[in-house]
């Protein structure tokens, strides 16, 4: 179907580990705007270039797909389009629309890039209500420049702050993957940092080198050590906490969307 469509997922370009379990799973996590990333990520797989046209279409075929496999939670990603104006985000909005002609009652979930600190861009995504609005910090402040390329650790908690202003009952999530260098009250503050933005879904995960020009693994964490930090994370007031080797973003996303509306929902019970 993703090849007959001509559509990309994250789980091929970025070499998930999940593909297998997710894809048995008729899930999959779309990635638009081509398959070309204007930035270098010293830890991501996909391809790095300057890409060369915009696909207008590619939200009415997302659409198609996921109506063709029925989907109860649909989530979209994007490569960094630092070329255009709005770095995406009205085909990010665009799509979320597409998919909910379709399928009315599909939640949808979108992972986004920075848009270089660009707030009407985050805004036209905003509006267009998605039911999780995803943008990961990948890692603790002090290492955020050495793995990430153009990004800002304080810019992506200012997005995820901006978000949460904008759309207050939409729940923000946000990713840390572990190995690159962090020391473990790093990962606390980060969390720490999280949660001062009101984000309300966590994801950790190892970091495995896709290639040998990749950042090399630093350590690799247990997993008790993995149970550990997500008890952490919900101690400090996330309403779900996806913690593992082999988590990555969107892992077991349908389930997260669940924890973060019975939480929102005990929260305004309980008030």
């Amino acid at each position: 179907m993703m090849r007959s469509k001509t559509l990309h997922t994250v789980c091929e370009e970025a070499r998930c580990p999940n593909i297998y379990e997710c894809w048995a799973n008729r899930t999959a996590t779309f990635m638009i705007l081509g398959e070309t990333c204007t930035r270098a990520c010293r830890f991501c797989a996909v391809n790095t270039g300057m890409p060369t046209e915009l696909d207008l279409e590619e939200p009415k075929r997302v659409a198609e797909a996921a109506e063709n496999m029925n989907l109860q939670h649909c989530v979209v990603t994007s490569v960094a389009r630092d070329d255009l104006n709005d770095g995406g985000a009205r085909i990010f909005a665009e799509t979320i629309h597409a998919i909910r002609g379709r399928l009315p009652l599909c939640s949808v979930e979108v992972l986004i890039p920075d848009f270089l600190g660009n707030e009407e861009s985050l805004r036209i995504v905003m509006e267009a209500k998605p039911d999780i609005l995803n943008h990961n910090i990948e890692t603790v402040e002090r290492m955020s420049d050495r793995v990430r390329a153009k990004a800002k650790y304080r810019r992506s908690l200012e997005l995820l702050q901006r978000a949460k202003a904008m759309k207050p009952s939409i729940p923000t999530k946000s990713s840390i993957m572990l190995g690159v260098g962090e020391e473990w009250d790093e990962i606390l503050q980060a969390m720490d940092d999280l949660r001062a933005v009101d984000c309300d879904i966590l994801t950790i995960g190892q970091y495995l080198q896709p290639s040998p020009q990749h950042l090399r693994v630093e350590k690799y964490y247990t997993p008790e050590q993995f149970a550990e930090l997500k008890q952490e994370g919900l101690k400090r007031g996330f309403s779900h906490v996806e913690s593992g080797p082999l988590v990555r973003s969107s892992y077991h996303a349908h389930e997260q969307v669940k924890s973060a509306k019975s939480h929102k929902e005990g929260a305004s019970a309980s008030v």
